[in-house]
């Protein structure tokens, strides 16, 4: 994959604006950026191809989707072998509750987001799926009484 030095200022402010808008029509985009339609359709292209534009999604209301409690999870392992490593992401990876899973270094081996309609759905996530995985040792939950941040922007560099 190509890195952000590969892109001039034009490419870095079509990413910005479809960021913040995915949806936004080319020639409005072309527009904003200063291009002609052709020539900025030319770019996002090449930016999809190149990977710089994984995919486009529509952001839904968790609240309306009746998930509204989310929580942070610590989830330590009884071993950190690579068998183990596997089952585990592939178990995580077939649970809708889950929004993220990451790997990480410190006191614990993997830091979850889930969310779920309330409590009684957490505790059953928990009992019957999370702690179910072979080779789950343990798990601390935080969960989040108020969402002070959450977005979907990946910094993009000045151009």
């Amino acid at each position: 994959m190509r890195s952000t030095d590969t892109l001039d200022r034009i490419d870095l402010n079509i990413l910005r604006i479809l960021q913040q808008d995915g949806r936004i029509a080319n020639v409005e985009l072309a527009r904003r950026v200063n291009l002609s339609p052709t020539p900025c359709l030319e770019r996002v292209r090449r930016l999809e191809r190149d990977g710089y534009i994984r995919q486009y999604v529509a952001l839904l209301d968790p609240e309306k989707m009746e998930r509204g409690l989310a929580a942070f999870i610590e989830v330590r392992l009884d071993r950190t072998t690579p068998d183990v490593f596997q089952i585990f992401a592939d178990a995580v990876g077939r649970m809708d509750e889950i929004q993220e899973a990451h790997m990480v270094a410190g006191g614990f081996d993997y830091l979850i987001k889930v969310r779920v309609a309330d409590m009684a759905a957490y505790r059953a996530f928990l009992g019957d799926k999370l702690s179910s995985i072979q080779g789950v040792a343990q798990t601390h939950t935080y969960m989040v009484m108020e969402e002070v941040k959450n977005t979907h922007v990946v910094p993009v560099p000045k151009g």
